[in-house]
């Protein structure tokens, strides 16, 4: 599940980074996002030879557990087997990290989905986009990447990929692993493992 914000004038945005890991999945894979129910628009794929659905909530960023919680009733979907796809501010860009599980961290889709579900046992892939110099965190999530930026989101999107795909075939202990060793952040210096 990648998190984001719904219309075109989110599109390209930091806090719709979850949205561009899912669109970058389902590019890799060929699996179109043709389904729309409970909120959200989805569609099944088969990664290395695991099925997974990829979807993406058409909810705000801070109702994103209203999407979250029906979809995985409908699929009847084991928390451990959900992974939540979303910007991280805390984080700079270039870096990603994986999680088993946890808190909210100051991020309303997190906290939306912790509450949809009653609880945070569920898998999440966090996506550095950094802070901004003047402060305003809401201002600076909807902003779009500069020109600059853009060749790390590349390069951070491919990472996050991979991410995905060695969490489905190795595991989140071994998946967290290879996505949390990546050293410092791509544009940096360091290179993706």
């Amino acid at each position: 599940m990648g998190l984001g914000n719904p219309g075109p004038e989110y599109a390209g945005t930091r806090h719709n980074v979850g949205f561009m890991v899912i669109d970058a999945l389902r590019d890799r894979y060929g699996a179109p996002l043709k389904r729309s129910k409970h909120q959200s628009i989805f569609g099944g794929a088969r990664i290395e030879g695991v099925q997974v659905v990829l979807a993406k909530p058409m909810t705000f960023m801070n109702l994103s557990g209203r999407a979250v919680a029906p979809l995985i009733r409908e699929f009847g979907l084991p928390l451990d087997r959900l992974l939540v796809i979303a910007d991280e501010v805390d984080l700079p860009l270039g870096k990603i990290r994986m999680r088993s599980e946890g808190g909210a961290g100051g991020h309303n889709g997190h906290k939306s989905i912790i509450q949809s579900l009653g609880s945070n046992q569920y898998a999440r892939l966090r996506i550095g986009v950094g802070r901004s110099e003047a402060g305003d965190t809401a201002d600076h999530v909807l902003s779009r990447f500069l020109p600059e930026e853009r060749s790390i989101v590349g390069e951070v999107l491919v990472r996050a990929v991979e991410s995905c795909v060695a969490l489905l075939t190795l595991g989140i202990d071994r998946a967290m692993q290879i996505t949390n060793s990546g050293g410092g952040a791509f544009g940096e210096g360091a290179a993706p493992d």
